[in-house]
């Protein structure tokens, strides 16, 4: 394939992916509200179908108001009790397989305002419709080649496909720097500190339907994205059993890879954002 023919086909890749990545719900979502704050959605009928409705934990009670001639679902209950709330649903939820994968790993539940009011289990949120914030790190080798990884076919999600050196979520314990450097340990087996010229490169943002829930999940994420130098003799080794290989690649390889549709969409789109397009 000639450059411009590869440079025709990334592009029209992107613009596809970005209209993959900002989809509507399809079907109407209910506002979900804890301590006074919306911190989520769910889609309509969903949680009365299942039976959720009612008690979740000792003094916390999952009901159905109307608000302005629509539907808001609210944990009536103290600020302290939501996060115990919550984790009671997502496990209601998991016990009727309306959950994703269950991970142990609590994420945090913020308000519109970006202000954390709770914890949940990582495995609700998409059911939840709760907004999840996620790092990506593009690591380019001196010569300008880029380090990708093939995450491994034990992945609950796009086991097999490419994506960047390192990607991961942010917990609910972590700050984003603290999640940039315990993903590249984990992942790739790199300090950040030993990384040269590390930088903040932009973000891109998901809302888009998911799976999770049978169907009835809804993703809303921020993906943060940094770029930095491997530096010369230095490798990435896995550290968690997540990654299949790493491989460095010329950023050709790379663009003809993402529009033959080889690299996860989330990561596409950071490498989108990485080379300007």
């Amino acid at each position: 394939m000639s450059s411009q023919a590869q440079g025709t086909a990334f592009a029209q890749w992107v613009a596809t992916a970005r209209q993959q990545a900002l989809q509507a719900a399809p079907s109407p979502r209910q506002p979900l509200v804890a301590a006074g704050h919306v911190v989520g959605s769910v889609a309509e009928g969903f949680l009365e179908e299942n039976g959720f409705q009612g008690t979740l934990h000792e003094h916390c009670l999952l009901l159905k108001k109307e608000h302005s001639g629509g539907v808001v679902w609210h944990l009536d209950g103290a600020a302290d009790e939501i996060t115990p709330a919550l984790n009671a649903l997502a496990s209601a939820l998991r016990d009727q397989g309306l959950c994703g994968p269950w991970r142990d790993e609590q994420l945090a539940v913020c308000n519109a305002a970006g202000d954390v009011v709770a914890t949940v289990e990582r495995g609700a949120v998409r059911v939840l419709g709760i907004t999840t914030r996620a790092v990506h790190l593009v690591g380019r080798a001196p010569d300008g080649r880029i380090w990708v990884q093939k995450r491994a076919m034990t992945k609950p999600s796009n086991p097999g496909q490419w994506d960047t050196l390192m990607g991961g979520m942010v917990s609910a314990a972590d700050t984003l720097q603290q999640a940039l450097a315990r993903e590249t340990w984990e992942e790739a087996g790199l300090r950040v500190d030993d990384l040269h010229h590390l930088a903040h490169g932009g973000h891109v943002a998901f809302s888009r339907p998911s799976r999770e829930g049978g169907g009835a999940g809804f993703m809303v994420e921020r993906i943060d994205w940094f770029h930095a130098v491997v530096p010369e003799g230095m490798q990435p080794d896995n550290q968690d059993g997540e990654v299949e290989c790493f491989a460095l690649l010329h950023p050709d390889e790379v663009r003809a890879c993402i529009a033959d549709g080889g690299f996860t969409l989330e990561a596409g789109l950071v490498l989108a954002d990485f080379f300007g397009v």
